[in-house]
Order: C-alpha cells, then sequence, then structure tokens
C-alpha cells in the first residue's frame, strides 16, 4: 500500500508567501514601467515644443506615444511571468 504525504502547512505558507511577493513585484514593475514611460513621453514632449515650437501639441503627442510603449510593454511583462508560471 502506497502512503500518501500531505504537504504541511509550514510549506503551504512558504509558497504562498512566495506568491504574495511575486504578485507585489509585477504590480509595482507595471506602475513603475507605465509610470517612466509616460513621463518620458512628457519631457520629450516639451522638449520638442521649445525647439520646434507649438503650442503643446508635441507634448500631448509624445504623452500618447509613452502611454502606448508602457501598455506594450507591460504585456510584455506579463506575458513573460505567465510564461514563467506554466512552466
Amino acid at each position: 500500500m502506497r502512503k500518501v504525504v500531505k504537504p504541511s502547512k509550514q510549506n503551504n505558507n512558504r509558497n504562498n508567501t512566495g506568491n504574495a511577493f511575486k504578485a507585489i513585484g509585477l504590480v509595482s514593475a507595471i506602475g513603475i514601467d507605465l509610470t517612466i514611460c509616460t513621463l518620458g513621453g512628457f519631457y520629450a514632449g516639451k522638449w520638442l515644443d521649445a525647439k520646434l515650437g507649438g503650442s503643446g501639441i508635441w507634448t500631448g503627442v509624445s504623452v500618447l506615444v509613452g502611454l502606448v510603449v508602457g501598455a506594450l510593454s507591460i504585456a510584455l511583462v506579463i506575458g513573460k511571468v505567465l510564461r514563467d508560471n506554466h512552466e
């Protein structure tokens, strides 16, 4: 007869803690990534407005580009995390 070994509660708590830290890290990475891309777009747009002249159109366009780049970067990070979890 085979003996079934049940994992102890202590091991379960360690796994849950690891998953919680992974989730916190992922949420932090998403927030930081989107913030940096958006701020980078804002400052690049301000610089373009100063160099090329304009009434803020370059700032607006650059912020939108920063948001799109940030969203694509977030999609890549989430995709990598999901691939790592399935392995």
